[in-house]
C-alpha cells in the first residue's frame, strides 16, 4: 500500500490511530486515506468494502468548530439534510442528520461545543451510514 507524506494532498495509508477509527461495529473491510489540508491539519477518511458507511475525522492546528457550525447552519446543507437529535458528551456536541433525498442515508456529525477548544485532539467526526429499507 502507498503512504502519504506531508507534501502529498491525499493518499492511502496502511493504518490510522484509534481516535480516527469508526465505531467498533463499523470496523469491517476498512480502507484508510490521509488528506492533508495544511501542514498542521488534515483528515482521515475511512471507507468499508463490506459495509455501507464512510467515516471522516479531522483536526490539527486550526479551530474547526466555527466552520462546522457555519456548514450545519447553511441553507445549502439544510436543503439536503433534515436535522435530528442533538446530544453532547463532555465538551463535544453531536447532531444526527438524515438525507432528504434518501431517508436511508444518515450522518452523525460531532464537533467541539464551543470555538477555541483544544486542538490536540480530533475536532470533527462524521460517520455516514446507509440503512436500506426492508
Amino acid at each position: 500500500m502507498a503512504t502519504v507524506g506531508l507534501g502529498d494532498k491525499m493518499g492511502l495509508v496502511d493504518s490510522v490511530d484509534e481516535a480516527s477509527l469508526p465505531p467498533r461495529d463499523l470496523r469491517a473491510g476498512n480502507h484508510y486515506w490521509r488528506i492533508n489540508s495544511a501542514a498542521d491539519a488534515g483528515y482521515i477518511l475511512v471507507v468499508s468494502d463490506q459495509l455501507p458507511m464512510c467515516h471522516i475525522t479531522g483536526g490539527g492546528g486550526r479551530d474547526l468548530q466555527p466552520i462546522i457550525e457555519t456548514v450545519l447552519a447553511s441553507s445549502d446543507f439544510q436543503s439536503r439534510w433534515k436535522k435530528g437529535d442533538d446530544t453532547s458528551h463532555g465538551d463535544m456536541a453531536s447532531t444526527v442528520c438524515q438525507s432528504k433525498e434518501e431517508p436511508s442515508f444518515s450522518i452523525v456529525i460531532s464537533r467541539a461545543k464551543e470555538p477555541g477548544q483544544r486542538q490536540d485532539r480530533v475536532q470533527v467526526l462524521a460517520t455516514a451510514t446507509f440503512h436500506p429499507r426492508q
